[in-house]
This record gives structure tokens, C-alpha cells and sequence, in this order.
């Protein structure tokens, strides 16, 4: 079994074209809580605090590389690009490239839900793939790793065009796979004279209000209501995923 595990593990390292030196760190990047839980006869440690490490190391990398292209580019549009490249849509993306749902450590629960699909657990194991890279080789190991997983759509990246950024269609196919009808967009306020005009977006779901956005047009506006609860939406699945499950009463164990 071991050997077997150690086979995939090779595998994964061939993928991110990264030799561990201390392969402990790659397992447990890829250890989720639920399997870390399960195996009570002995401690296993899951992948949460190194997703908090990813996370900063993340930022902190494409912050850096971000400035080094864009010199004279404005704090709001450096953060705008930042937000796009670290959000969870695009971290997937990557997640999926390297097919880290393959060597996730899940238990049975996890597994029959779809675990090794899932948006969050995907994220999540790509920012902790991030920091046990960081711990093992240090931050040029990160930022090779991260240059190379990022080198294409940094490329894509227009700092004049953030249209490409598009929020609502990921708005609408997050609840369709939840079996919620698409997402309802209001202009609830219009401020401001005609030349420099500012509209303010509610979105609902289900009926409920979910958002607010601004822009100064109603597809700018409708984009950063969308943004935000797409934001929203990632912490409630990260907060849910992430709280202890109380026992049964009835649990004879």
C-alpha cells in the first residue's frame, strides 16, 4: 500500500515538476480534514494550516510578479488582476491541470459526495501544494512552480480589459450545480450626473438578496455584485466544510 502511495506521489511530482525532499509535507498538502479525522489510531495531519501558509505565499508571490510587469499600473487595477489570478475559479483551473483530485486523501463521506471534484477541497489543496513547496524548497521553489502554473493566463492578462473577469457566468453555473435557478440582478440606485454616472446592483437567488455591486455601468455594476457573491458563496462552503461535526448521541462507539 505504501509503495503504491508513493508511485502516485511520484506521479504528482512529475506533474509540478517538483522533487520533495521531504515528501511528508506533499502528503499531508494533500490530506484532507475528513481522512486526517478518520484515522483515529494514529495522528495524521490534514492540509488546513497549509492552505492558511498558500494562501499569503500565493498572494505574496503574484503580488511581486504582478508589479514587476506592471511598474506604472494603479493600486486598484494591480489589486483587480491580483484578485482575478488567486481567486478560486482560476486556482481550479489549476487544481484540475495538475489533477490534484486524483491524489487527495479523502475519507468514504467525501468520496461519495464527489470530494475529489469539488471546488473547495481542490482550491485548498492547491494553496497548501503552494506552502509545502515553499517549506520544502523555499520561495524561489514556490515562485518557479507558481511562474510556470501561471505563465499562460499571465500572459492573457490585459490590464485595460477586465471584462474577461467574468463573475456572472460563474455566478450562474455555481447555483445551477446547486439546483438554484439562475441569479436576478436589480439597479436598486442610480447616482451621479450622465458623464460620470454610478449604479448600484442588488443580485438575488432564490428569491434572497446575496450582493451588492457598483460600477459605472450597469454590466460593470452587475460584474461586481456577481464578484462579490461568488466571495460570499466560497466562505460559506469553506466556513461549513471546515466546522467539527458534533457527534450522535446515540453513537455507541
Amino acid at each position: 500500500m505504501r509503495e503504491e502511495r508513493g508511485e502516485k506521489l511520484q506521479q504528482l511530482e512529475a506533474l509540478i515538476g517538483y522533487r520533495f525532499v521531504d515528501r511528508r509535507l506533499l502528503e499531508r498538502a494533500l490530506t484532507h480534514r475528513s481522512f486526517a479525522s478518520e484515522k483515529t489510531h494514529r495522528a495524521v495531519r490534514h492540509n488546513e494550516a497549509l492552505e492558511f501558509l498558500g494562501d499569503a505565499v500565493l498572494g505574496f508571490l503574484v503580488s511581486d510578479w504582478l508589479l514587476e510587469r506592471y511598474p506604472e499600473l494603479s493600486e486598484g487595477k494591480l489589486s483587480k488582476l491580483k484578485a482575478y489570478l488567486v481567486s478560486a475559479r482560476n486556482l481550479e483551473v489549476h487544481a484540475q491541470r495538475l489533477r490534484l483530485g486524483e491524489f487527495l486523501r479523502l475519507n468514504r463521506g467525501e468520496e461519495k459526495t464527489g470530494g475529489r471534484s469539488k471546488r473547495t477541497l481542490l482550491v485548498d489543496a492547491f494553496e497548501a501544494l503552494v506552502a509545502a513547496i515553499y517549506l520544502d524548497g523555499g520561495i524561489e521553489a514556490a515562485k518557479r512552480f507558481l511562474r510556470e502554473q501561471f505563465a499562460q493566463v499571465m500572459e492573457q492578462l490585459d490590464p485595460d480589459r477586465t471584462e474577461f473577469m467574468d463573475y456572472k457566468t460563474t455566478l450562474q453555473e455555481r447555483l445551477q450545480a446547486q439546483g438554484s435557478p439562475p441569479p436576478v440582478y436589480e439597479v436598486i440606485d442610480e447616482r451621479g450626473p450622465a458623464h460620470d454616472r454610478v449604479f448600484h446592483v442588488r443580485v438575488k437567488a432564490d428569491g434572497q438578496v446575496i450582493a451588492f455591486g457598483q460600477g459605472r455601468t450597469i454590466k460593470a455594476a452587475h460584474q461586481s455584485a456577481a464578484r462579490m457573491a461568488l466571495e460570499k458563496l466560497d466562505r460559506l462552503v469553506k466556513t461549513t466544510s471546515a466546522a467539527p461535526k458534533r457527534k450522535s448521541r446515540h453513537n455507541t462507539r
